[in-house]
C-alpha cells in the first residue's frame, strides 16, 4: 500500500510539471481580445495597439498576461526554457527629449508592487531596488541615461536581475547577417522594432536579439547572458510589460506579442499587426504639390504682406544664436516657446526673485511639461561659449536629490535657464514665509539627508567635480513628495577630478560664505561644505544664518548662537519652536553638531560630504567637539 502511494506521488508531481509548463503559449497580433491584466496608465486602443503610457508626466503602467505561468519545476527546482518575441515603439513627446523607456519583465504573480515612475520604469523603487527577494528578471529598453544605475548611455538594452543596475547591457542595435556589421537602432522614434528573448533552461543562457520590424531575426544576438534563473524564479510567475514617464514624456506602444514555454514562440506577421498612430503632419496630396506653381503669383502677394507681420514678430522674439551653439541644439529652447509657456513672463507666474534673477513657472505648449525659467544677466568672466558648455554639461546631471537642468536660451543681454518644476517651491519659503503647516522633523531630516546625498554626487560620484557655490535653503526645492532637491546651478563650476579649482571670483550669499572664501574668493568643495553646515543649522533652528534685525551680535550670527548654547550644554534650546517637542533628540543633536563641525574656521578640519552622509546615516560616529575659539568668521576647534 505504501509503495503504491509513493509511486502515485511521483507520477502526480511529474504530471504537474508537464501540464504547468508545456501548454503555455499564445500569440497576439493586436490586443483587442488578449487575456491581459492592465494597471496604471496601460490601455488597449481601438485598433488593438497596447498603449502602456501616454503624454502625461510621472506615471507608471503594467500589462501582464492574466494567467500565472509555471517557470520552474516543482520536483527538482530547475527553471524551464522559454521564448518570446514582441514588437514595440517608443514615441517621444518632445522632439529633443526622448523621455523614459519600458521593460519586458518576469515577476512574482500579479507584478512586484510599488514600482515608481521615471528611471525605475514602473518596475522597482528606491527601497526594493537590487534586493534578491524581488524575484524579477527583466529586459530593459531604456531611452535615458541614469548615472545612479550605471547606464552606459541614453539608448541601450539591458538584462536586469532584481534591480535597475543591468547585469549586462549594450547600445541598441543589431548585427546585419549580410556582413556581420553592427547597426545602431534608436529606441525612441517613429519606427517599430522587434525583440526576441530566449532562455535555455539546460544551458542556463539568456539571449536578446532585436531588429527593425521588416528585418528577419539576426543570427547573432545583441546580448548573451549565462545565468541560472532558477535562483531567481519562483515556481509560478507573471509575464508582461512595464513602462513609466517622468518630467519628460513619451508614449510606449506594443503592437504584437508571442510567448511559448519549452518551445519556440511563433513569429509575428508584420502585415497582421495594427498600424502605429500617424506621427507628424499628414503627407500632402500630389495634386496640391503639382498645383502650387499655378497659384504662385497669388501666394507671392500673400507672402509679401506676411513678411511685414513676420519681421515684427521676429524682432519681438529675437534670440542671440552663434554658429558654435549648433552643437548644443537639443539643449537650447526657443525664446518664443518660453515666452508663451510663462504667459509672457507674467507676474502671476513669478515664483520668486533672487540675487541673480527672477524665476517663472511655465508649461511648454508642445509637451505640456511644467518648467521653471530663471532669467539671469549675461555677464560672465569666462567666455559665453565656455559658460554655455558648462550649463549643457550640468544638464547631464542625474540624481534624485538634484533639480534637473533641462537647457537654456540666450536673448538680448540675458540668459534663461530652464529647470524641471518643483510643485512645493523652495524650502526657505516653507520655513520662514509660510510656517503653517510647518515641516515636521522627519520631513526636515529627510530633506537634509537628501541634500547631503546630492552634494556628495556633485563632489565625488559624477564624471566631473561640480562645485555648487550657492548651497542654501532658498536653492533647495521640494518635489511633489516633499523630497529635498538641490537646484540653481547658474553659479556652479565643473572641474576634472584631482585638479585644483582656480575660480577666484567671489560669488555666493552672505551667511553661507566660508572665511577663506571671503578672503581669496576661491570656491572649493570645502566652501560648499561650510555652506552646507550653515544650511543644517538653518533647517533645525528655523532661523536664517545671518539676521540683521537681531540687536545682539551673538544671536544675529546663527553659527555663534548655536555654538554658544552648545558650550553651555543647552544646544536643544536652539531648535525651531515650531517643532515643539515633536522631534528625535538624538537626530537633532547630530545635525546641530554636524553643522558646527562643517562651519569650522580651518577648511581641512571640515568633513567631506561622504563623511557627512555617513554621519547622517548613523554609519560613522560623529567626532567629539572641543572648544578652542569661536568668532563670527568661523569656529576653531
Amino acid at each position: 500500500m505504501i509503495f503504491k502511494l509513493v509511486i502515485w506521488l511521483v507520477i502526480s508531481s511529474a504530471l504537474l510539471d508537464f501540464v504547468g509548463s508545456e501548454d503555455v503559449g499564445f500569440t497576439y497580433h493586436g490586443f483587442n481580445s488578449a487575456n491581459l491584466s492592465l494597471d496604471g496608465a496601460a490601455g488597449v486602443m481601438p485598433n488593438g495597439i497596447l498603449m502602456l503610457t501616454n503624454e502625461t508626466t510621472f506615471q507608471t503602467s503594467r500589462a501582464l498576461y492574466s494567467v500565472p505561468v509555471n517557470f520552474k519545476s516543482a520536483s527538482n527546482g530547475s527553471s524551464f526554457s522559454f521564448s518570446t518575441t514582441f514588437v514595440f515603439a517608443i514615441v517621444p513627446g518632445h522632439s529633443s527629449l526622448d523621455g523614459h523607456g519600458m521593460t519586458f519583465a518576469i515577476s512574482p504573480v500579479g507584478g512586484l508592487p510599488g514600482g515608481l515612475d521615471a528611471p525605475y520604469l514602473g518596475l522597482f523603487n528606491g527601497s526594493n531596488n537590487g534586493k534578491s527577494t524581488n524575484h524579477v528578471v527583466a529586459v530593459e529598453l531604456d531611452t535615458m541615461q541614469t548615472k545612479e544605475f550605471r547606464d552606459i548611455d541614453g539608448n541601450h538594452v539591458g538584462i536586469d536581475i532584481n534591480g535597475m543596475i543591468s547585469n549586462v547591457s549594450k547600445s541598441a542595435g543589431y548585427f546585419d547577417d549580410t556582413d556581420n556589421t553592427f547597426r545602431s537602432l534608436r529606441l525612441a522614434g517613429s519606427k517599430a522594432i522587434k525583440v526576441w528573448v530566449e532562455y535555455d533552461g539546460k544551458a542556463k543562457q539568456m539571449d536578446v536579439t532585436m531588429a527593425p520590424l521588416m528585418v528577419s531575426k539576426p543570427k547573432k544576438p545583441i546580448l548573451s547572458f549565462s545565468y541560472d534563473l532558477s535562483m531567481v524564479f519562483q515556481e509560478t510567475m507573471s509575464v508582461g510589460f512595464t513602462a513609466a514617464t517622468g518630467a519628460v514624456v513619451s508614449t510606449q506602444y506594443v503592437l504584437g506579442w508571442s510567448f511559448k514555454m519549452n518551445g519556440v514562440a511563433l513569429e509575428l506577421d508584420p502585415y497582421k499587426l495594427p498600424k502605429l498612430p500617424r506621427i507628424g503632419p499628414k503627407e500632402r496630396p500630389k495634386v496640391l504639390v503639382i498645383g502650387v506653381p499655378m497659384v504662385s503669383t497669388v501666394l507671392f502677394v500673400v507672402i509679401f504682406l506676411g513678411v511685414v507681420y513676420y519681421i515684427g514678430r521676429k524682432r519681438k522674439f529675437a534670440e542671440l544664436l552663434e554658429d558654435w551653439e549648433l552643437e548644443f541644439g537639443p539643449h537650447r529652447f526657443k525664446y518664443k516657446d518660453l515666452y508663451y509657456a510663462t504667459k509672457g513672463f507674467s507676474e502671476k507666474e513669478l515664483l520668486g526673485t533672487g540675487g541673480f534673477g527672477m524665476v517663472y513657472r511655465g508649461v511648454l505648449k508642445c509637451s505640456k511639461m511644467e518648467i521653471a525659467v530663471k532669467r539671469v544677466s549675461h555677464g560672465s568672466r569666462q567666455g559665453m561659449r565656455e559658460f554655455v558648455a558648462e550649463i549643457v554639461s550640468i544638464g547631464r546631471l542625474r540624481h534624485r536629490n538634484l533639480v534637473p537642468l533641462l537647457g537654456y536660451c540666450r536673448r538680448k543681454g540675458e540668459l534663461l535657464l530652464v529647470y524641471e518644476y518643483m510643485p512645493y517651491g523652495s524650502l526657505d519659503k516653507i520655513l520662514f514665509d509660510n510656517p503653517k503647516p510647518t515641516l515636521g522633523w522627519s520631513q526636515r531630516f529627510g530633506v537634509i539627508k537628501g541634500v547631503a546625498s546630492g552634494l556628495l554626487y556633485l563632489h565625488e560620484e559624477w564624471e566631473k567635480l561640480v562645485i555648487h557655490r550657492d548651497v542654501k535653503a532658498s536653492n533647495v526645492l521640494l518635489d511633489g513628495e516633499l523630497n529635498g532637491r538641490l537646484g540653481d546651478f547658474g553659479l556652479a563650476r565643473l572641474y576634472d577630478h584631482g585638479t585644483d579649482p582656480q575660480t577666484t571670483h567671489l560669488v555666493g550669499t552672505i551667511g553661507y560664505l566660508a572665511p577663506e572664501q571671503t578672503r581669496a574668493g576661491k570656491a572649493t568643495t570645502c566652501t560648499d561644505v561650510y555652506a552646507f553646515g550653515a544650511f543644517l543649522l538653518e533647517v533645525v533652528c528655523g532661523r536664517r544664518p545671518l539676521d540683521p534685525q537681531v540687536e545682539d551680535d551673538d544671536d544675529a550670527v546663527l553659527v555663534d548662537r548655536v555654538f554658544s548654547y552648545w558650550c553651555r550644554g543647552e544646544i536643544l534650546k536652539t531648535v525651531d519652536s515650531n517643532l515643539g517637542a515633536d522631534y528625535v533628540v538624538g537626530e537633532v543633536e547630530l545635525v546641530l553638531k554636524l553643522g558646527l563641525l562643517c562651519c569650522q574656521y580651518e577648511p581641512m578640519g571640515r568633513p567631506s560630504m561622504r563623511q557627512a552622509v555617513l554621519y547622517l546615516q548613523g554609519a560613522l560616529p560623529l567626532p567629539e567637539l572641543s572648544l578652542l575659539r569661536i568668532s563670527s568668521a568661523g569656529i576653531r576647534f
